[in-house]
This record gives structure tokens, sequence and C-alpha cells, in this order.
């Protein structure tokens, strides 16, 4: 049963020029995304910087209000929720944000910053609110001494311990993790990981972990969507994405992820992407990858293909790529009615 369905949802943020500030274009930072999230899963979104996976993130929140599409959660339309029961809904939905240094208000005690949504929410009594600050520190690896310090006295680590302590405070089912171990030294970033996945486990989370990092989403997620200028390009389980890739974009990543043998490293290929990621401002026609694409042929300029199953894959329709000529089917031109040419073509085509 999927505790997240996000449908078509986009977000295009205005352009304003002039004086007046009158919108003259549009970035497309979110464009038609569609996936769902399982109770207890761990989805990634991966990409290069500007693939808008933290807008999907913060959009699937309503801290950004969407452009279109639509968010349900436990049958409960996000995007249309009323002003009081979206505030129900932040109990059951929270977000750990990448900066662990500006995430923090640097003029409260950390015991008033991890306590304060009890506060907002009228949750028990004041010594109730303080013995849960203390179980929740020393949950996260701190102390209950911890909370009379400011977030300055604190390491990058130790403060995103502290968020994501903040994060668990009013118990909830969905956390959004952007890019939370991003600023965080190599070593921090494993004790981290380590430390989500214990919670999980102990208190039945479900993640969508928003990264860059294409070896740090293989360690901790059950799926990946991988997005390129504002759409996902594929998604499918971990394990069958990563050794069985489709999409030519998903490709490259992986082939720019090191790996810890030196004779592997060596034999194996390296994919370099020619030119630079378009602008979402001015999103290529057709396939938005096509202008970097070593696959692309005629159509890819004409359609931005669906998102479907691949055939013939071991995770049948878990394994789903936005692509005319998926890694399965490449050599040679293809013909309108094959697959999966055919089913990649836009609904209005077929």
């Amino acid at each position: 049963m999927s505790l997240l369905e996000v449908r078509d949802l986009k977000k295009h943020f205005p352009i304003r020029t002039g004086i007046l500030k009158r919108t003259t274009g549009w970035v497309y930072a979110v464009d038609g995304v569609s996936f769902d999230v399982e109770k207890g899963e761990t989805i990634g979104l991966v990409g290069e910087s500007g693939g808008g996976k933290s807008t999907v993130g913060r959009t699937v929140l309503r801290l950004t209000p969407a452009t279109g599409g639509s968010v349900i959660f436990e049958d409960i339309d996000v995007m249309k929720a009323s002003h009081s029961d979206l505030t129900k809904l932040r109990r059951d939905m929270q977000i750990v944000f990448q900066d662990p240094y500006a995430s923090l208000n640097p003029r409260m005690r950390i015991r008033a910053i991890v306590g304060e949504a009890l506060k907002i929410h009228d949750i028990g009594t004041e010594a109730e609110r303080k013995t849960r600050v203390s179980e929740l520190l020393e949950t996260v690896g701190l102390t209950p001494e911890h909370g009379e310090r400011y977030p300055h006295e604190f390491s990058g680590g130790q403060r995103q311990r502290i968020g994501i302590a903040r994060a668990l405070t009013l118990n909830p089912k969905l956390i959004i993790l952007d890019e939370p171990v991003s600023a965080l030294d190599v070593s921090i970033r494993a004790q981290v990981l380590n430390l989500l996945e214990d919670l999980q486990d102990e208190f039945d989370l479900t993640f969508m972990f928003v990264s860059h990092d294409l070896s740090v989403v293989k360690h901790i997620s059950d799926r990946v969507a991988v997005m390129y200028l504002g759409k996902i390009v594929e998604i499918s389980d971990s394990k069958v994405l990563y050794d069985h890739p489709q999409h030519p974009y998903t490709e490259a990543l992986l082939s720019a992820v090191p790996i810890p043998d030196p004779h592997t490293e060596r034999s194996r290929r390296r994919i370099v992407l020619e030119g630079d990621v378009p602008s979402p401002a001015n999103p290529p026609k057709g396939c938005v990858f096509h202008p970097r694409c070593p696959r692309a042929q005629e159509i890819c300029t004409t359609a931005m293909p669906r998102l479907v199953g691949t055939p013939g894959a071991d995770a049948g329709e878990r394994h789903q790529v936005a692509c005319y000529f998926p890694a399965r089917f490449t050599g040679g031109q293809r013909r309108v009615d094959d697959a999966p040419f055919k089913d990649a073509l836009p609904q209005e085509q077929d």
C-alpha cells in the first residue's frame, strides 16, 4: 500500500524582469513528476544539481506551493488541504534540511529547537516535553545535557543529529531527507547514515532521500528515481538500477562512481557527457536529455518519451525508463511499431 502518491507534480518559478517585475518566462524546476512511496521503504532521488530533486521534496510537503499535479498522503490531497488540515499533516510529514548550520536558529537552545513542535501542537505538559526532548537527544546519540547548549557549540555532524531529532519529535510517518550528509565529512556521513537506518527500523519510518551522491543513495535506498531537468528519466529497485541501468543519463552517472577495486576501476569505461546541462528556463524540445545523449535519434528531438516499464527487465514494471532507446534495445534505428519505441511515445501519439 502506498503511503504517498505523487502524480504529474509541477513547480514552475516565474522569471520577473524590469521595474514593474513583469513575468517574462518560467523556470521549469519540476515538470510532470509521478511516483509512489510505499510504507516503510526508502526512495532515493538522484541527479545533477538543478535537476529539481530538492524542489520535489519541498513541494511534496507544500513548503513550496505546486504549480500543478497532486500529492496524496494516506488518501489526503496535500495540495488541497486547508490550513488546519495541513497543520495536522505536519505531524506525519517532516524534513531534515541539507545545511546543518543554517537550519538551526542560532539564538535558541537545543532543547527549545527540538521541543518547539511539541509546543506548537500543544502536546504534553512542560515536564513531559522536557522528558521527550531528552529521550530524542539520547536516541540520536547526544545527551540530555546537550539540550542546554546553542547550535554554534556543536560540530556539523552533531547539528545534523539535532535536525534529525527535531524531525522525530512528533513521531512522523514520512521524513524527507534533503541531502542530509552532503555537508559532512566522509567519516561522519557513515555515522549519520547508520543512525538513519537504525531509526527507520526502530520507528517504522518511510524516507525520501534526496542526494546527488549515487554511492550514498545505493547504501540506503530500496528504490531509486533518477531526475534530469525536472523530470524522472528512470526509476527502479536500487540493485536492479545499479546493475542494469537503462537510460544513458543513468549510465553516465554510475560510470562516475568510484569502485573500491583498482583492477575493476582501471578496466571499466567512463562515460563523459558532452555539453552543459540546459537551462530549466529553456528546456530542449523533445527528450530533455537528447542534446547530450550518445544514442539520440530524430524522434528524440520531437517528443518527450513516457516513463514505461522496460520489456524483459528482471524487475518488470518496477523498472521504468523514459527513453526511446534504453540499453537493452540499442543498435540501429527502431521502427515506430517496435517496443520499447512504441510504448515510450506520448499517449496522444499512440
